[in-house]
C-alpha cells in the first residue's frame, strides 16, 4: 500500500515520475532524430555552417541519436523495473546516458553561439542530476 507521508514511498513515486518523464523525452527526440533524419540534417547543417562543428555535423547527429535513444529506453524499461521491482539500477543508467546526451547538446549549442537554445537546456540537465541522485539512494 502507497504511504506518501513515508520517505520511501515518495522517493519511489518520484523515481517513476521522473524515470518516465526522461523516456518520454529521449524517445520522442532520438526517435525524431530516427524518422526525419534528412530534416534534421538539413536543419543542424544550417545551424552550425559558421560554427567548428561545420564538417562533422551527421556524425554528432548519429551520436547524439544514439544516447538519446539510448537513454530513453533504459529510462523506459527502468521505469517499469521500478514500479514492478523497486530497483532502480536501470534507470540510474538511463539517467547518466541522458545526462551526458544534453551535455553533447549543451556544447553543440554554445560551439553554434545559439546562447538561449543552450540555457533551455539547463532546466533538463538538473533534472538528469536530480534522477541521478534519486537512483543512487
Amino acid at each position: 500500500m502507497l504511504c506518501l507521508h513515508l520517505a520511501e514511498d515518495s522517493t519511489w513515486l518520484l523515481q517513476i515520475l521522473v524515470s518516465a518523464f526522461l523516456a518520454i523525452l529521449f524517445l520522442q527526440s532520438g526517435i525524431d532524430k530516427v524518422v526525419d533524419r534528412r530534416g534534421n540534417l538539413e536543419f543542424l547543417q544550417g545551424h552550425f555552417a559558421k560554427s567548428p562543428l561545420s564538417g562533422m555535423v551527421p556524425l554528432l547527429v548519429t551520436l547524439i541519436t544514439i544516447l538519446e535513444v539510448s537513454g530513453g529506453i533504459l529510462s523506459a524499461i527502468g521505469c517499469v523495473l521500478i514500479v514492478v521491482t523497486h530497483d532502480p539500477t536501470v534507470s540510474f543508467c538511463g539517467a547518466i546516458i541522458s545526462a551526458l546526451s544534453i551535455l553533447g547538446l549543451f556544447f553543440g549549442q554554445r560551439m553554434a553561439k545559439d546562447y538561449a537554445g543552450a540555457a533551455i537546456l539547463v532546466p533538463y540537465f538538473l533534472l538528469t542530476l536530480v534522477a541521478v541522485y534519486l537512483f543512487a539512494r
